[in-house]
């Protein structure tokens, strides 16, 4: 096969709203579907102060204007296998510092080269798409630390023509992206009654399992560390529930514990967050580890140049 067969070819699209993100807009107009900012624009003021994006909320605008949509849990075959029908996924991948998620549309992926193609907002100067590759290996294991969840919009026909490997995890998922919304809405009890149902369809939803103990976390509740616990099983991979067992017995001045927890997601991905160090260095700085606390400082300001309490952060850089 041809590497360019591997490849699909995506419109350059800048607008974006909370309430419409940038991949739901591209892989829309991919199917030649417009859907209308003002639309967004209405929808997002519910959402007053919110910075991040509601997937729900676009996905749901993609449907009322024509396009299917499933929420799986996938793989990197399948992933080339759908990239090879014609249909972009969206992918969820691990934020950039101090961001906890976001959606990346995967345009092509590259045998030879052994890389996955995203879609780059920015263009050329024709205007044309560009794409960051990286390598197949980096991808998927950040990729697990989402569970490998996977975003697909298509006409209903195209996707009904797709033999998934987890279609029975779409409802699930979907419910997760419910009760995010509700979470941000502040309709607590709706959020849980949401991931609720989420698990009664599917028990092995560990996205489920990870919101469900952020809310137990968030209300100080002990009942996180048995839901953490279950999504770990799951999946061993899950940084954000290593964070959250941390915050938890950091919370609860069980500071060996909440090191623990802390050291272990820092192991799968060092970058992920810049504020992981700031609070392992507190707690290691309480058990009278003075050096280590130093390099976690020095780690934060590493992966958070700009951070508002730089100064105070060298201060105590320079104390310890």
């Amino acid at each position: 096969m041809e590497q360019d067969e591997h490849e699909l070819l995506l419109p350059l699209v800048e607008e974006e709203n909370i309430c419409l993100p940038l991949p739901i807009n591209v892989v829309s107009k991919y199917w030649n579907i417009e859907l209308p900012m003002s639309e967004a624009i209405e929808t997002a003021k519910k959402y007053s102060g919110f910075s991040g994006s509601i997937l729900i909320e676009g996905i749901e605008s993609a449907e009322r204007h024509g396009l299917a949509c499933k929420l799986v849990n996938s793989s990197l075959s399948e992933l080339k296998k759908i990239i090879d029908s014609g249909i972009p996924p969206i992918v969820i991948l691990p934020g950039i510092p101090e961001i906890t998620q976001h959606a990346s549309i995967i345009t092509g992926y590259d045998d030879k080269e052994k890389t996955i193609l995203h879609y780059v907002q920015k263009g050329n100067q024709e205007g044309e798409q560009q794409e960051g590759a990286i390598p197949e290996d980096i991808f998927d294991k950040e990729w697990t630390e989402e569970g490998r969840l996977l975003i697909l919009l298509a006409p209903s026909d195209v996707l009904s023509s797709l033999k998934l490997e987890n279609d029975y995890t779409d409802k699930s998922n979907r419910l997760c992206l419910i009760s995010e919304r509700q979470n941000i809405l502040k309709n607590s009890s709706d959020a849980l009654e949401s991931l609720k149902q989420a698990l009664e369809i599917h028990p092995d939803n560990s996205t489920a399992l990870h919101q469900l103990g952020s809310i137990m976390n968030e209300q100080n509740s002990p009942e996180c560390v048995n839901l953490y616990g279950k999504c770990l099983d799951i999946n061993k991979r899950s940084y954000l529930t290593y964070n959250g067992l941390g915050n938890f017995y950091l919370k609860t001045n069980q500071f060996e514990k909440a090191e623990k927890y802390y050291s272990k997601a820092i192991e799968i991905n060092p970058k992920r967050s810049a504020k992981i160090y700031k609070n392992r260095a507190y707690l290691r700085e309480k058990q009278n580890k003075n050096s280590e606390a130093k390099d976690d400082l020095k780690n934060y300001l590493k992966y958070y140049p700009k951070a508002p309490d730089r100064g105070i952060i060298e201060q105590a850089i320079r104390e310890l």
